[in-house]
């Protein structure tokens, strides 16, 4: 009984030290759980995300370059500043055709790039930057994002060590300058031309020989003869690099190109390390920015058409005929690069069955 009486004793004592800390110190306040702001001011910060970001496009190129320039901006504005990606241009850390490895390896964060570069690694990457007659910009994206499309693109990257984001979505390009007019396929055999992505290997079918060469030096190789022929981008991007002072005549449709989409490329590890909220950041900048991109890319191309032509360019559209062989090239291009690698044959599945499917609504919904 004694023991128990101490017992008891102690537990009112410290009961009445409570409640007397609790009437003396204004209504109980001080009793809260939450530290002080003295003792808040002192809990470490999460420390601020600072990327580097390569470039593959100069920042003074219409839409690719400073596109991504202005997700730079974005992402530190809808963070508050807390996340901070810092872009490079061409070469500044790495050469545009290097990127894909540098950011793999994490000697650089993040690449800002179109995934077409990538096709000796990985061939069905291609089909993430362009299709020849392939979707137009609502097609395209509706597979992206709800038709399989983005999960496609996440599993080929991942092998690499990388997490891919499309963030840039152009309108339909050029699809060559050419020093004199293409009447006939005759035309196009022995030409030395720099070429894109899957349209290469759809006009070597045709006897030309193509080259992969980054933006910035394809106006050398032009002007020194190093190449005869060149397709780049759409008429305002094409306007700036100048192609008009060495070729003047311009031939569209860009069959090979309906869209262009544009890429930002993450190395895994710093992607797996931002938080939930700061991954989202990245994500909406670059929805933001294919919406941008698409929108401006539509407003510009009638101008700089025009001054092109007051510059002196033909402005071209290929006949019928030549139209007809480039679709069949295409056709065993396709068929051709499915046989050889599981992955291409994959996407190639995704992309037709989705489009089978949306030519149901596409011939009931739009006028052409």
């Amino acid at each position: 009984m004694k023991g128990n009486t101490v017992i008891v004793a102690i537990v009112m004592l410290v009961i009445g030290l409570a409640l007397g800390k609790f009437f003396l110190d204004d209504g109980g306040e001080s009793l809260t759980l939450a530290p002080s702001t003295e003792q808040a001011s002192e809990a470490p910060a999460a420390d601020k995300v600072r990327w580097k970001m390569a470039s593959a496009f100069a920042s003074e190129l219409v839409q690719l370059g400073d596109q991504g320039q202005l997700i730079e901006k974005r992402i530190g504005e809808l963070s508050g500043g807390t996340m901070e990606v810092k872009f490079f241009e061409p070469s500044a850390l790495v050469p545009a055709l290097e990127i894909f490895d540098a950011v793999s390896t994490g000697s650089v964060d993040a690449g800002w790039s179109a995934a077409g570069y990538w096709a000796g690694k990985v061939p069905a990457l291609q089909f993430f930057t362009a299709v020849p007659f392939g979707p137009r910009a609502g097609e395209a994206i509706a597979w992206l994002y709800y038709g399989g499309g983005e999960e496609l693109l996440q599993e080929l990257y991942a092998p690499h060590n990388i997490h891919p984001l499309q963030c840039n979505l152009i309108s339909p390009e050029g699809s060559g300058w050419f020093r004199e007019p293409i009447e006939t396929l005759e035309d196009l055999k022995d030409l030395k031309m720099r070429f894109f992505g899957l349209g290469a290997k759809v006009m070597e079918k045709l006897g030309v020989s193509t080259q992969l060469i980054a933006g910035g030096d394809i106006f050398p190789a032009l002007e020194l003869g190093t190449i005869d022929a060149t397709e780049f981008s759409m008429p305002a991007i094409d306007l700036e690099l100048g192609f008009y002072q060495v070729a003047k005549h311009y031939y569209f449709p860009g069959w090979h190109q309906p869209i262009s989409m544009g890429e930002l490329i993450i190395n895994m590890d710093r992607w797996n390390a931002l938080n939930t909220t700061q991954q989202e950041i990245v994500k909406a900048a670059c929805k933001e920015s294919m919406l941008r991109g698409l929108a401006q890319g539509e407003a510009i191309q009638f101008g700089a058409l025009q001054e092109l032509q007051n510059k002196g360019v033909t402005l071209h559209r290929w006949s019928p005929e030549i139209l007809a062989a480039l679709e069949k090239a295409w056709q065993e291009v396709v068929a051709e690069e499915a046989a050889a690698n599981a992955d291409f044959a994959r996407v190639w599945e995704s992309l037709s069955e989705f489009r089978k499917n949306y030519k149901v609504w596409g011939d009931y919904g739009y006028l052409d």
